[in-house]
């Protein structure tokens, strides 16, 4: 089989095949993710030929490679069959749920993000492979639908906020420890502010 160039003159085969919008769930990085797995089943000869366009694939070879047009064209076809079933990788996952690379370690770590397994590859020209979790396509849609990493956000930030108020208090603490004074009263300097404490102390529940 020989390799198919890239010809600007002359008659040209052409197929197109739209990717359906449960494949790419909306993004593009997904819908070039597509392209590469379908790359990734063609002969070495033929993968130049396919490429995506706004989230159209696009196979192109010369009328020349007619035989070679059919054979590729098979197999995007039988690729592209069940493809809203492939899983999501990390890059993607970021890019349809529009999350940062922490967010993604943070919530996998914690179980708010379920791997739906493992997946090794080696890199391109490297001895080196690299392991990374994949996702469960309709779970990240549902994710996407149901707009709860805002929830997920915000929950974040109280924990972030309650943490330093308690890592202020220890501060505290061990300073107390060191100066020799014992343990310091929480309304003394920087005390520990409860969520609706203001509220609490206004209806004078503590008199």
């Amino acid at each position: 089989m020989a390799r198919v160039k890239k010809i600007d003159d002359g008659p040209v085969l052409t197929r197109e095949w739209l990717l359906p919008a449960a494949a790419t769930l909306g993004s593009s990085v997904r819908a070039r993710g597509i392209m590469l797995e379908v790359r990734a089943r063609l002969p070495m000869a033929l993968r130049k030929a396919i490429e995506v366009r706004a989230g159209v694939l696009v196979l192109s070879m010369p009328e020349s490679a007619a035989a070679d047009f059919a054979v590729a064209a098979g197999i995007v076809t039988g690729v592209l069959d069940g493809i809203e079933s492939l899983p999501v990788i990390p890059r993607e996952i970021e890019d349809i749920l529009d999350i940062k690379t922490s967010e993604r370690h943070r919530w996998l770590k914690d179980g708010r993000l379920p791997s739906a397994g493992t997946r090794t590859v080696k890199l391109r020209g490297r001895a080196r492979k690299i392991t990374f979790h994949v996702f469960d396509p309709r779970r990240v849609e549902e994710l996407l639908d149901s707009g709860v990493i805002d929830d997920w956000r915000e929950l974040d930030a109280e924990t972030a906020r309650e943490n330093r108020r308690r890592a202020a208090w220890q501060r505290k603490l061990v300073r107390a420890e060191q100066a020799g004074k014992g343990k310091p009263a929480e309304d003394e300097g920087e005390r520990v502010q409860l969520v609706g404490w203001d509220a609490f102390e206004r209806l004078g529940l503590l008199r």
